[in-house]
């Protein structure tokens, strides 16, 4: 083993390292694989991303994991059996990819795995007296390493945690280091199962800086659309554009205490569930709508809650500067409906500062990687109201 450690050491020392991403998100559909060339740390890293590819989950696999996913009862035995398995898949998918891509795992230094969040668990969603923010990522980072040959770090969140903040969302971290512009205070809104967007002020300063969740992104549109229309979601928003907006449904669905809590804050499916959206349409007066205005009313609740999120931080401010990524970024009904609240902001893809908006959930687990093991602006400083932490367990192949 104390190769590894020197290679670790070495690692450090280099001006580049080459670090693969993974990220499989909320909406269950497949695992974000990103192959990075990294240089720099801190403010000065600076990504090259080598190849890039989503690989989709067969519908088997992705009903497995439901049987874990966001549940506060569940069979533990298949939560440990996914634990293994999830980590068995993606280093197969890893591997695969390498093989397709012309890549030796010998000439990738570090593998960065997100892993599965089955549960996300913060203090305002449990309401526990005395309880901790706690989070549950699986897929386990010794099995991949061992599965790849390639040193891994994984299970992020929980340094965030221990740090005093929430375990999500950590973009903040990758987005102030990549995507900071002296010249303009950004904003970055990457919209998968969950909404949530990074705000980078241009003076850099990081104590200003945070990234937070705003409520439901595609969770509530994928699940309604797999349960009236059998399809996996609402592609193009054809299915939300055939119907109207019901304002009094998206009225109370609104008045969701979380909506109204300080930011930043996190959230996951756990709170925005398909039952969380029925308890609010059994007390709607006109009864359940039809399936083509619900899902009109559930695509502008996610565009007015990230709207509305935004305004507030803007605060009466000119327009700001906002990219979009996330599966959520191509869906055009969204899009147009941000553009109607948010008149005098400029609105732009994320590939406009070089990373594929599906892409960068994944390069950003890889400058997590990358920071822990090359960076040192951990320490005393604040970011995001939480100290910054180098994040990530280490699993060595052998």
């Amino acid at each position: 083993m104390r190769h590894h450690f020197l290679r670790l050491a070495r690692l450090a020392q280099q001006p580049e390292r080459r670090i693969i991403g993974l990220m499989s998100g909320t909406s269950l559909d497949g695992l974000d694989v990103a192959l990075c060339r990294f240089s720099g740390s801190g403010r000065t890293t600076r990504v090259v991303v080598e190849a890039f590819e989503t690989v989709a989950y067969d519908e088997a696999f992705k009903s497995d994991i439901r049987k874990v996913f966001a549940r506060s009862s569940i069979d533990f035995q298949q939560l440990v059996l996914l634990n293994v398995i999830i980590a068995e898949r993606h280093a197969a998918i890893v591997n695969d990819c390498l093989l397709r891509w012309g890549m030796p795992a010998a000439e990738v230094d570090l593998l960065a795995s997100h892993g599965q969040t089955v549960f996300h668990a913060p203090r305002h969603f449990h309401r526990i007296p005395g309880a901790p923010n706690a989070t549950l990522q699986i897929g386990d980072g010794d099995h991949l390493a061992r599965r790849t040959g390639i040193i891994t770090l994984s299970d992020f969140r929980q340094k965030h945690l221990a740090a005093g903040g929430e375990g999500a969302p950590l973009a903040l971290y990758g987005d102030y280091f990549l995507f900071s512009d002296p010249d303009q205070d950004r904003y970055l809104l990457n919209i998968g199962g969950i909404a949530n967007f990074t705000y980078l002020p241009a003076d850099g300063d990081p104590a200003r800086a945070f990234a937070t969740d705003t409520g439901p992104g595609n969770t509530l549109i994928d699940a309604y659309a797999q349960k009236l229309f059998g399809v996996p979601y609402d592609r193009d928003a054809l299915l939300a554009s055939a119907g109207r907006v019901d304002e009094g449904l998206l009225a109370r669905l609104k008045e969701e205490a979380f909506f109204n809590l300080p930011l930043p804050k996190s959230t996951g499916p756990e709170q925005f569930s398909m039952a969380w959206a029925q308890a609010a349409i059994d007390k709607h007066p006109k009864g359940h709508p039809n399936p083509y205005d619900l899902m009109a009313t559930l695509t502008r609740l996610t565009a007015d809650t990230v709207a509305e999120a935004l305004l507030a931080v803007q605060a009466g401010r000119p327009g700001a500067q906002l990219y979009t990524s996330g599966g959520g970024s191509h869906n055009p009904l969204i899009i147009k409906y941000l553009k109607e609240k948010l008149n005098n902001w400029k609105i732009s893809k994320m590939v406009q500062l070089g990373v594929d908006g599906d892409a960068k959930e994944a390069v950003l687990f890889a400058a997590l990687a990358n920071e822990t093991v090359a960076g040192d602006s951990a320490g005393n400083t604040v970011l995001g109201g939480v100290p910054m932490v180098g994040m990530g367990k280490i699993s060595l192949p052998d």
